[in-house]
């Protein structure tokens, strides 16, 4: 797993985030979402490497980058901090301008990069999510009963980090195994054991529901100041075709509103689909950043 690649930390603000990078040509950086790592990338990352420099990170409070304590007001954990830190990183490692694909939270980091910093990211692609406040402002109890997790986790500490705590492998695989679709059986074993490495960290613990808390609260008033903007790069919006999220949103419809320069496609599989299918993902990330990034 990422045998090309070479392991960093790099020191940004305060925070020390964590990346492999390995590969040439155009800059790609690959952000991961709850509660895995950036491990989940290996086996799509080693099939870009070839076309693109790629990079894959932790987010703060996740894998191997730091884990700061939470501020009252949970900006610390918010997506414009995580953002910040990942363009921070790329351009301690000389790129100024690249190409960026998140999935899950990673995706929501992705989404408000492009929003905030436009003069970096050349291209995005938002892997099976909607917008945080469309998903919260549209909810009903069908939603609440399947992702529960987004009611749970911003409780007030130390609420679930007690109650993850008790057995974190027991909620974490719950986890992959309800929302991915499939058994565990799907995950390459070197990437659960990166990923239960990771969870096992109580700070992680800690650190993952400060990331729902401001989910819940200031991430939706930057969401508000902006929504009569749009994403004005090229920006790809890919979803999971056997997955829970397409049953309940439109994708196209929702990130039309959002984007300029849209497109979009499916993949085969449930909401874990770069770890279960990396070779689709792969093509269809391929593809798209070659497009976007060659002008």
């Amino acid at each position: 797993m990422f045998d090309q690649f070479d392991s960093r930390f790099v020191t940004v603000g305060d925070v020390r985030i964590h990346c492999r990078i390995g590969g040439a040509g155009p800059a790609v950086l690959l952000l991961h979402g709850y509660p895995q790592n950036h491990a989940m990338w290996a086996g799509v990352a080693e099939r870009l490497a070839s076309r693109f420099t790629v990079v894959c990170a932790d987010l703060r409070g996740y894998g191997e980058s730091s884990k700061p304590a939470d501020a009252d007001d949970h900006s610390t954990y918010s997506f414009r901090a995580m953002a910040a830190d990942q363009v921070g990183l790329m351009e301690a490692l000389g790129h100024a301008r690249f190409g960026v694909a998140g999935h899950d939270r990673g995706a929501r980091v992705t989404h408000r990069m492009a929003l905030d910093r436009p003069d970096r990211v050349q291209a995005m692609a938002v892997l099976d999510i909607a917008p945080t406040l469309y998903m919260y402002e549209h909810t009903d109890r069908r939603f609440a009963s399947t992702y529960w997790l987004w009611f749970f986790l911003p409780l007030p500490a130390p609420m679930p980090e007690k109650l993850i705590g008790a057995d974190p492998d027991f909620f974490f695989e719950s986890a992959l195994g309800r929302y991915g679709g499939t058994s565990l059986d799907g995950f390459d074993r070197e990437q659960l054991e990166s990923y239960r490495r990771s969870w096992r960290d109580p700070a992680m613990i800690a650190a993952s529901c400060a990331d729902y808390r401001a989910g819940a609260s200031i991430d939706l008033e930057h969401d508000r100041a902006d929504l009569d903007r749009r994403v004005d790069c090229p920006s790809l919006a890919m979803w999971a075709g056997d997955g829970l999220m397409a049953q309940h949103f439109d994708f196209e419809r929702i990130w039309a509103q959002r984007c300029t320069q849209l497109q979009t496609a499916s993949v085969s599989g449930g909401h874990f689909f770069p770890d279960h299918n990396p070779a689709d993902t792969a093509r269809v990330l391929g593809d798209f950043f070659s497009r976007t990034l060659a002008r």
